[in-house]
């Protein structure tokens, strides 16, 4: 027993020695090189202390097991081992915490703290695995500064979010989406990425990804609201279908994102509703139809207003193209705006339709009405299918 206290002081001071040489001095010969030289860049550095304690933790045991493999007492020397490998690893827990807090306090920025938290999740679970829970003050060290890391990276998050509120940009006259939430997308795309590439188990994946997804999206929708909260109904609906896809586009890379797209599927759907009604009603009151379908719905028949409508109807049968609202230009999605126009045409072939039915119907009493209206709705429907 006495043996393995000296024999744990010793190479206690050793590693201790060993790993503040490695990072002022490096190798020998100067290779490898000292881990300092990478401060400036925050994930190799924390990343190479800690391979470093993770191949020293290892060899630390290799070292006990080698010595006490001819210890024949069952029980007594797996207890010894990891007692003694948690007071040779407790040494180099401060020159650790210090350095990989100061990486951590000077916030390089969301991405790379995302990084560094998963750097160390990783690294929590790999010496874990090595020597179970005998470098306890090591693991808690890794811990509290993955916890640490996690936290300034929401921060940073919230922070990015709370910007977005403070001053809400009106939109692009090209109804696109803002600089401010493409500058968002982008941050959000680089998060998801290292994400998807982290080491972490599933489970603590899954858990992250839903709460970066709602410091991020909820605000994200709410800045687009207030934006567009002066816009005409058509604009508006633009605006907001262009940024909801851009957010879709941007989740539909990744993993865990089904409720989330389900969610923007439903809000897009929402606006195309308006802009399908919009559309509608744009061809309708052009093409002369508004005015007397309105009239019919209030049982106002008008006789002569008729041929002067169905003149102007037949105009846009010629050329449907030449009545689309401007707005549904500006849409980025084009199986969007096919969308918009095959429903909107089909309301408007209906509207059509019970404009027929009520002028072939003899209770309205139109003179001649096949000299009228000369096209059926089924012609209607087809010259515009």
């Amino acid at each position: 027993r006495y043996t393995l206290d000296e024999f744990g002081t010793a190479r206690r001071s050793a590693v201790v020695r060993g790993f503040i040489d490695a990072l002022t001095r490096g190798g020998l010969g100067g290779t490898p090189r000292p881990i300092e030289m990478h401060s400036h860049d925050p994930l190799r550095y924390v990343g190479d202390m800690l391979a470093w304690l993770h191949q020293a933790t290892a060899s630390e045991k290799e070292h006990l097991e080698a010595m006490l493999k001819h210890v024949t007492i069952q029980g007594s020397v797996e207890e010894n081992i990891q007692e003694v490998v948690g007071h040779i690893t407790e040494g180099v827990c401060r020159p650790l915490k210090v350095r990989i807090e100061q990486v951590i306090v000077a916030e390089p920025g969301a991405v790379l703290l995302y990084k560094i938290s998963n750097l160390l999740k990783f690294y929590h679970h790999t010496i874990s695995g090595i020597v179970g829970n005998s470098a306890a003050t090591l693991l808690t060290t890794i811990e509290e500064m993955h916890l640490l890391s996690k936290k300034i990276f929401f921060n940073s998050l919230s922070l990015h979010a709370s910007k977005l509120m403070d001053k809400v940009e009106l939109p692009p006259p090209d109804l696109g989406p803002s600089s401010a939430l493409n500058q968002t997308l982008n941050l959000l795309r680089e998060v998801l990425a290292s994400h998807d590439s982290s080491v972490v188990p599933l489970d603590a994946r899954q858990a992250d990804f839903v709460q970066v997804l709602s410091c991020v999206l909820d605000p994200l929708l709410q800045m687009c609201t207030m934006s567009a909260s002066n816009l005409g109904t058509a604009d508006m609906a633009t605006f907001m279908v262009n940024s909801l896809y851009m957010m879709k586009t941007t989740l539909a890379l990744f993993e865990f994102t089904d409720k989330r797209l389900e969610m923007l599927q439903f809000q897009i759907e929402a606006h195309l509703d308006t802009l399908i009604n919009e559309q509608a009603s744009y061809v309708l009151t052009r093409a002369g139809l508004s005015y007397i379908y309105n009239a019919l719905q209030q049982h106002r028949p008008e006789q002569v207003s008729l041929y002067v409508v169905h003149a102007q109807f037949d105009r846009y049968l010629s050329a449907p193209d030449s009545l689309v609202m401007s707005q549904l230009n500006f849409l980025l999605s084009a199986t969007v705006k096919e969308q918009i126009i095959k429903q909107s045409t089909e309301l408007v072939c209906r509207a059509y339709s019970e404009l027929y039915a009520a002028v072939m119907d003899p209770s309205n009493e139109y003179k001649d009405p096949e000299t009228i209206l000369h096209r059926s709705p089924h012609q209607v429907q087809a010259l515009l299918s």
